[in-house]
């Protein structure tokens, strides 16, 4: 997925290989969406992500959700 334009998701060369993660840390975006579209509510998937805030994973759905990708 192409996550230009996400305030919430950066890629760094040479952080994860330089794939999408969020902000400030090494998760995956692409991971956030995958759980969910597996049917894990956002705040299981904030469990499995404790530094993350319900907000954020809100945020990146949504995101992903305006590029069509979360059903």
């Amino acid at each position: 997925m192409d996550w230009t334009g996400c305030d919430l998701v950066e890629q760094t060369p040479g952080k994860v290989s330089g794939r999408p993660v969020v902000m400030g840390t090494r998760i995956l975006a692409d991971t956030i969406v995958q759980d969910h579209e597996l049917g894990a509510p956002v705040e299981e998937i904030q469990e499995s992500f404790p530094t993350l805030s319900v907000e954020t994973i809100r945020a990146i759905l949504a995101f992903a959700h305006t590029k069509q990708l979360v059903r």
